[in-house]
């Protein structure tokens, strides 16, 4: 992000988190994607929120869902119900799944909005699971919006 710090130094604002090394540091920080899907899902408000850690990394991300079920589950039905949706025409080049040992340089260039990695899943105590999903910031999220556009669209 082009507001973090390349070496430490003074703070623009308020966060002191923003001005320290970008390179040699993990930064935890704010994230706009938490407070669009709530404007999107005025529902959700209360409910769901997120964080983001910057990193010193090209352009792979991953995103660390962690969520309560309503129902007791386990890491295979969660893993079955995401390889369902990804084979789903709706979904259709923004959700993959995969079982390799993917690092984040692995995603640069990758057109998929999100790559849920199967082998990371985790489910403790029948109800609090863990899904991990990489994306590229920015390849995977242009797709999707050229994706969503012409859905809104109609465009072939």
């Amino acid at each position: 992000t082009a507001t973090q710090s390349l070496m430490d130094g003074p703070v623009h604002g308020s966060d002191f988190r923003k001005g320290r090394t970008a390179a040699l540091n993990i930064v935890p920080t704010t994230t706009g994607a938490a407070v669009a899907v709530t404007k999107a899902y005025p529902e959700l408000v209360g409910k769901f929120d997120g964080i983001a850690l910057r990193v010193p990394v090209a352009a792979g991300s991953i995103a660390d869902i962690t969520f309560i079920a309503k129902t007791e589950t386990s890491v295979e039905e969660i893993n079955d119900a995401l390889t369902k949706a990804s084979q789903m025409e709706q979904w259709k080049g923004l959700l993959s799944v995969t079982r390799e040992p993917l690092v984040s340089s692995d995603i640069i260039g990758q057109p998929i909005a999100s790559i849920a990695d199967l082998s990371m899943t985790r489910v403790v105590g029948g109800k609090l699971v863990k899904v991990l999903t990489w994306y590229d910031n920015e390849v995977g999220y242009t797709e999707s919006l050229v994706q969503h556009v012409i859905a809104s669209g109609n465009i072939e």
